[in-house]
């Protein structure tokens, strides 16, 4: 993979060719990339809802209704979507169930090195939940990194992205029962191949970033 081609390449796809699908090879790729992400003490507070189907778009698109309604042509016409959840609070119980995970995956050589870990776990969400009272939002971080990772990732691919906040993230969470299942719904990514008529792609439109000397200090 060539680095830059692939950040010059990717932007916004803001129209997808609804006739382009995705490989289920290129979906499994997909998935992985999903459950490989980094996560602070590898918490992995996620969970994620893909949509390929007709009505698994259509249901997703559910969030898209009144103010958001520009936002429903991206998924209904993408090839799949992601809807990208966060945990709203973890306990002992979760934590040991990561250790745990770990443990099976074989990362921990003893007992000793695994409740090490367990307690580095518990004291970092200690942290977040008690000292600073931001553990929900903590959480939401590591889904955010999940999403940066993504998107770089499905680039590498050759596949388009768009990734979106503008959702009622309210009635997401009503159509999958997310709360009930201690999960709250952020930011839809939809996947795909662009329309030729997209306006913002590379070739019509050029990226603009600040320039480099403007946001970056090497000392």
């Amino acid at each position: 993979m060539n680095l830059k081609e692939t950040l010059d390449w990717r932007y916004t796809t803001k129209e997808f060719d609804p006739n382009k699908t995705i490989s289920e090879s290129d979906m499994r790729q997909v998935k992985n990339l999903l459950r490989m992400s980094p996560s602070s003490v590898n918490l992995q507070p996620w969970h994620f809802i893909i949509a390929e189907s007709k009505e698994g778009k259509e249901r997703i698109a559910t969030g898209t209704q009144g103010f958001f309604h520009f936002n429903e042509p991206k998924i209904v016409n993408a090839s799949a979507v992601i809807l990208f959840c966060s945990k709203i609070d973890a306990d002992d119980k979760y934590y040991q169930h990561i250790a745990d995970t770990d443990d099976k995956s074989g990362r921990f050589p003893n007992e000793d090195i695994k409740n090490g870990f367990l307690g580095a776990v518990k004291t970092f969400a200690g942290i977040h939940k008690y000292d600073l009272k931001d553990l929900n939002h903590w959480m939401e971080k590591q889904v955010y990194l999940n999403i940066g990772s993504f998107l770089l990732g499905v680039a590498a691919l050759g596949i388009d992205a768009t990734p979106m906040e503008g959702i009622d993230v309210k009635a997401l969470d009503e159509e999958f029962g997310l709360r009930e299942k201690g999960y709250t719904s952020l930011v839809a990514v939809s996947i795909g191949y662009r329309a030729e008529s997209d306006f913002n792609a590379t070739e019509k439109t050029p990226k603009s970033r600040l320039p480099e000397s403007e946001i970056i200090t090497v000392i």
